[in-house]
This record gives C-alpha cells, structure tokens and sequence, in this order.
C-alpha cells in the first residue's frame, strides 16, 4: 500500500500518525496494491471518500479506532460489508481489537460503556464478531448488538458493590 499525503496534512504530519496509518493498513488486505490518500480535518474525527481512496484524518489525538473507521468506508460494499455509519462501527469493532482503543462514535452505547470503555472494550469487539454471525440470519442484527451492549451495561451496574468502609473503633478522634 502507498500512502500518499495532501498538502494540509504533511505540514502537520507526525510520527506517531505515520506509524499508527501503517498499523492500521495491516488489517486491511482488501487495500493491497492501491494507494490512499491521507488528507487532514478539521472539523470532524474523521471523514471518507472512496471513490478517490481518500480518509482525512486530525492529526493530533486520532485513535485507532478513527483510523480504522475510515478505512472500512473505504472497503464497505467489498467482502460483503454493508453501508452506513453503524455498520461501519461494527466492521471496524470486530476486525481488530487494534481499532477498539476508543469508543465507537455512532453506535448507540450506554453511558456506563462508553465512561468506562478500556474495561468493556474486550467485550465489545466480541460482540461485534458474533455481530457479524449473527447478521447471517437475522437482519435485525444491529438491534439485537445495541440490545446486548445494553444488556452489559445493565449486568456491570447491577453485579458493582458499594465500597464498604470499617472503622477500628479502637481509634481515637
């Protein structure tokens, strides 16, 4: 794969963005032989345009998961993967656990994942492979993954215990 830059991005390129772009592409064999242009953003997290095999990434404070996201645009429609935004969080979720380094933006996720997501970020990424199984025969499968992500949610709230505190009553005040 080549990279190739815009001019935007190449006066704020920095080594930590170059290395987690060459990262990201090892997941993505679909883009084998093509060249992708990496252009900058200022607006969004992230954005993509296939037909020019183009991603405009921050280059300050990406994560994976951004990169990853906007990669899968670019592959959404080969190898069977669907179009949209949640379908793209899902695809992107389940390739590697690389991209779930940050909270997914578009699906719907309970507060409780998305304030504590290094702790369910595992969990997620499974879910989001048996996600991809469960799409084969059923198409409402986006509801039955945010149904299950409420469904951690509720199990996490539920099983936390409240921090007991005992006193040596030997102590003087």
């Amino acid at each position: 794969m080549l990279l190739r830059y815009t001019p935007n991005m190449k006066k704020r390129l920095n080594r930590r963005l170059v290395v987690m772009l060459h990262n990201a592409l090892r997941h993505f064999p679909e883009l084998e032989g093509q060249t992708i242009t990496v252009g900058y953003t200022r607006t969004h997290l992230g954005a993509a345009i296939r037909e020019q095999n183009l991603i405009r990434l921050r280059a300050r404070k990406v994560t994976y998961n951004t990169i990853g996201h906007e990669l899968t645009h670019l592959v959404q429609g080969m190898n069977g993967i669907p179009e949209g935004e949640k379908q793209c969080d899902i695809w992107t979720l389940a390739r590697s656990s690389l991209f779930c380094d940050d909270a997914p933006t578009y699906l719907q996720l309970p507060l409780q994942l998305r304030r504590h997501w290094p702790a369910y970020a595992s969990e997620v990424h499974a879910l989001c492979r048996r996600a991809i199984e469960v799409r084969k025969t059923y198409r409402n499968y986006i509801r039955w993954l945010e149904q299950e992500l409420a469904e951690l949610s509720r199990r996490a709230t539920t099983g936390a215990k409240q921090l007991e505190l005992v006193l040596d009553s030997s102590l003087k005040f």
